[in-house]
């Protein structure tokens, strides 16, 4: 039995994949084969989560992932000919992308399989719950602006340190998403979802925040980080989540090291725990570095 046969859920997504995407073929057996036997456990476990998620329409996620990766190679040669991102305003997002149901449905399906391909996605997910998770305190008040599809949610919700939890996003429609994801796949403790624009977010005090791949989105990162700052209990953890040099439909700010978004943290109000990046396409930190390939950067700081 091969090492992929021994994980069924993340077999049967791998096969389905290449079904209508076989063009990917070499990046994803190169996927497989460059991670770890302890790895290939926790994608098992992602597998089995996203296709509670994706029930019903597994090969349409997957075909959305071959257009998406479509979609992110043109952004990539935009940003390799011009040295930025398309996009610099929230207004031009709204417009080609957010407005656009059909686009942003594709777009959504396509990122939740990235999650188990791109080694980068996985790694950060991993590390949430295994690292960022267990540090927080006993019965924490727990926030995340920006959810999604709600995996880092989920994992905070069955985590056994969380007291409560809370999703904020300002779009109603992502909300019911994330609600119909967290249905799918079970949470062990009731999760508030509300409508809030961290702009004018009210006030409250919480233990710890999550903030994944929301700064790169925004015109003005440093006043969403002070935001959230000032939601935060002194002591409070925050997890951010942000990709350096990662060309996309709707990113705006672009990082080109992750010392800035590091920065950007401390100057909010934190120190910082811990940074961790996570470079795409499996490349090493120094070749990312040098070739300004995609990098995620965590940034765990404290409130202070």
């Amino acid at each position: 039995m091969s090492r992929l046969e021994q994980h069924s859920t993340l077999a049967k997504l791998y096969a389905l994949q290449l079904e209508v995407f076989p063009e990917h073929e070499d990046f994803l057996s190169r996927r497989i084969a460059n991670s770890s036997d302890e790895h290939l456990v926790e994608l098992e476990h992602l597998a089995q989560v996203i296709a509670r998620i994706g029930e019903g329409k597994l090969e349409t996620i997957a075909r959305d992932y071959a257009w998406l990766t479509n979609e992110m190679l043109e952004e990539e040669y935009y940003f390799r000919r011009h040295g930025t991102y398309r996009l610099s305003t929230f207004e031009e997002a709204e417009r080609t992308v957010y407005a656009n149901a059909e686009f942003m449905q594709k777009y959504m399906n396509g990122v939740l399989f990235s999650h188990l391909w791109w080694g980068n996605h996985s790694r950060v997910i991993i590390h949430f719950h295994r690292e960022f998770l267990s540090r927080i305190k006993q019965g924490a008040h727990h926030l995340e602006v920006g959810p999604g599809h709600g995996l880092l949610l989920y994992l905070a919700a069955n985590s056994p340190r969380t007291g409560s939890v809370t999703g904020w996003d300002v779009s109603a429609t992502s909300l019911r998403d994330t609600r119909h994801a967290l249905e799918a796949m079970g949470v062990h403790k009731p999760v508030t979802l509300e409508a809030h624009n961290i702009v004018d977010a009210p006030s409250g005090k919480f233990d710890s925040l999550t903030f994944s791949e929301v700064l790169e989105h925004l015109e003005q990162p440093r006043d969403a980080l002070k935001t959230l700052r000032s939601l935060l209990n002194d002591g409070g953890k925050i997890f951010v989540h942000a990709p350096v040099n990662s060309p996309a439909p709707d990113h705006i700010y672009l990082f080109r090291e992750p010392e800035e978004i590091v920065e950007m943290v401390r100057d909010a109000g934190f120190a910082i725990d811990e940074t961790v990046n996570f470079p795409g396409m499996d490349a090493s930190l120094e070749r990312a570095r040098k070739l300004k390939l995609t990098i995620s950067t965590i940034v765990v700081g404290t409130a202070i």
